[in-house]
């Protein structure tokens, strides 16, 4: 008995068994899909360019296990660049036909492509003249003969042990589904801050869209000092402002330098306290501070803090002047890191 088995109740196969069950099945499905990886053809490229020629909507159509593939594969399409929505074919003949215009791509889904619901309104998209695109694993069923583009989905057998639980043609369905919509976004030349703007809820939504404006400090709340500010006044500016850090600016707002609490527990440990009351915050101060502008992508910022090892950095102005500041818990609070 394998190690972390547990005894099995009368008529349930041991762990073992079990296990082979799950490795048959993952088996039958990969290998029904490197079967249609190797049936792909000039049909594919043709469903692919049928559907960027699309001046409306993919509108997926399918029942039971395929009407589920179905909806999973319009929402994929949708969040990658093509508009896509499902209609359900019983639904269909019941008044949500009128859900499909001639502008649109009908992607139809049946295994056996004999579905008696789809089949019902297959003479009424054809006659609106709208373009059929059929996923199916029988060439010579109803569906294929009546679409203009056929995918090949079919299966040798199932992964269900007897042959009838729709299984490894849903998963060749959907993994059909996938290929469709890696190669259209591919071909929209689709980038990752496209994929942003559909998931702005999201961590890469938060990532990819959340700006240095909409989480910064803004400059009534960043502390600032003048280059000849006294270390204590500096110290108090640092304890009022929160950051941990104060910006040193010029007459103009402009910062020519940062000291951070770091930089103070620095020159105490080197001076040993002795001298201190009369450093200005010239004298002490990071020159040429590193710097971010408001409309940079908050996960950039980020990257400079990390790069460059520091918690703080400030914002400025395309005139180069202070406009606020940006610390690592802001940017944990967004949730940008």
């Amino acid at each position: 008995m394998h190690p972390t088995a547990s005894p099995s109740p009368a008529g349930v196969p041991d762990d073992e068994r079990l296990l082979d069950l799950a490795r048959e099945a993952l088996q039958t499905e990969i290998q029904g899909l490197q079967a249609m990886a190797q049936r792909l053809d000039g049909r594919f490229a043709q469903a692919v360019r049928m559907v960027l020629a699309c001046r409306g909507r993919v509108v997926v159509m399918g029942m039971g296990k395929s009407g589920h593939v179905g909806r999973k594969i319009a929402a994929t399409l949708a969040s990658t660049g093509t508009p896509a929505l499902f209609v359900h074919p019983a639904e269909a003949s019941h008044g949500d036909l009128g859900m499909i215009t001639s502008t649109d791509v009908v992607l139809a889904i049946s295994n056996s492509g004999e579905s008696d619901e789809l089949s019902a309104i297959l003479p009424l998209i054809k006659r609106m003249g709208v373009p059929l695109l059929a996923m199916t694993g029988r060439a010579d069923s109803t569906l294929a003969r009546h679409a203009d583009v056929v995918l090949d989905t079919g299966v040798a057998r199932e992964a269900c042990p007897h042959n009838l639980a729709p299984t490894a043609s849903t998963t060749a369905q959907m993994a059909m589904g996938d290929a469709l919509a890696v190669a259209l976004l591919s071909a929209r030349g689709f980038q990752p801050d496209d994929f942003a703007r559909s998931h702005p809820g999201g961590a890469l939504g938060r990532r990819l869209l959340t700006l240095v404006r909409d989480v910064m400090r803004p400059l009534e709340a960043t502390p600032r000092v003048s280059p000849d500010a006294t270390l204590m006044e500096t110290m108090h500016a640092m304890s009022a402002g929160g950051l941990g850090a104060t910006a040193v600016v010029d007459e103009a707002g402009r910062p020519i330098g940062i000291f951070t609490d770091g930089d103070l527990r620095r020159l105490i440990e080197a001076r040993d306290g002795v001298g201190l009351r009369e450093l200005t915050a010239g004298e002490i101060m990071h020159p040429r501070p590193r710097t971010v502008r408001p409309q940079m992508l908050a996960v950039e910022a980020a990257q400079l803090m990390e790069a460059h090892r520091i918690t703080s950095v400030l914002v400025v102005d395309d005139d180069g002047r202070l406009a606020g500041a940006l610390n690592h818990h802001d940017l944990m609070r967004a949730k940008v890191i």
